[in-house]
């Protein structure tokens, strides 16, 4: 299980708390605070706190006081606009708190986002729990032949069956050795910031995440995409959901023009021209690289 008793008895009396203010709330993300939402086997994403809204963005964009126009469309077309031209301070106005539980080598990928303020759990100050990341067989791939950072067909049969073995029987002899090493009965036991070093990076680790907005879409475009590895996609699918319920008007625009849309390099565009004017474009006429062309044809559908 994702939560242990204690943290979701910890979780239902928060969410029986409530208190008054005057600052901008969210009713989609009001009903998020504290819920701790599944991602992959241990894992959850979980929403702490949260700073502004579509007003916000809006107010920041125009420098003003109050909300951002007496119209909603009017804020709609405005964060539309900032969306579509790459206008970034605005977004900045949000902020998101967010508590994740995640395995290491997730963490390792997440990370690399380093526009944003994070506090792990310490394995130096305390023991972490035996909880793994053992993919389902249906995610269990082999290599990618077109892409060295990829993944090609599942593995099937007595394959697949013996790699999930060696990912069981690794952690868990990894966890009984490092158990062994700290413990103090009848030795001094190895330190922990020592005996952590011999854990896999499959062990679920936690941390306190907080990003602002236009930091967190660039972070969603990248691992929201279908090319990002699945571990970490899942997790950005799951802040997705929760950042529509926050921010509707701006979510929509990203993705619309995000998510949903394209760039295109001047080369890609001038085949588009021509295409459009009637030519027959191939890779060799285009002036791409088998692997530009690759990608181009996949977003015009050819």
């Amino acid at each position: 299980m994702p939560l242990s008793p204690e943290q979701q008895a910890e979780i239902d009396e928060l969410r029986s708390q409530t208190t008054p203010t005057l600052r901008a709330t969210v009713p989609g993300m009001e009903a998020h605070l504290y819920k701790a939402y599944d991602v992959l086997d241990h894992g959850f994403i979980r929403v702490i706190d949260y700073m502004g809204d579509d007003s916000a963005i809006c107010q920041a964009a125009r420098v003003s006081y109050g909300k951002g126009t007496k119209s909603v469309q009017n804020d709609e077309g405005l964060i539309r606009y900032l969306m579509r031209h790459w206008h970034s301070t605005p977004f900045e106005m949000c902020e998101i708190k967010l508590h994740v539980k995640l395995p290491v080598f997730v963490a390792r990928q997440w990370i690399r986002h380093r526009t944003a303020n994070v506090n792990e759990y310490s394995a130096r100050y305390s023991i972490l729990d035996r909880e793994f990341y053992i993919p389902a067989p249906e995610h269990i791939n082999a290599q990618s032949v077109v892409n060295n950072q990829g993944r090609g067909g599942v593995l099937e049969g007595e394959e697949a069956a013996r790699v999930l073995e060696i990912l069981k029987s690794d952690s868990t002899r990894a966890y009984d050795n490092y158990e062994s090493m700290i413990s103090q009965d009848g030795q001094d036991g190895l330190a922990r910031e020592l005996a952590r070093m011999n854990l896999p990076a499959n062990i679920y680790t936690q941390w306190y995440w907080k990003v602002d907005l236009h930091n967190l879409f660039h972070f969603l475009r990248l691992r929201a995409d279908k090319h990002a590895q699945y571990e970490i996609r899942v997790y950005a699918d799951a802040i997705c959901k929760v950042v529509a319920d926050w921010v509707p008007a701006a979510y929509g625009a990203f993705e619309d023009y995000r998510l949903g849309g394209a760039t295109m390099s001047g080369k890609a565009l001038d085949c588009v021209r021509r295409m459009i004017a009637g030519e027959e474009v191939t890779q060799e006429t285009s002036g791409m690289s088998k692997g530009e062309w690759r990608e181009f044809m996949g977003v015009v559908g050819g």
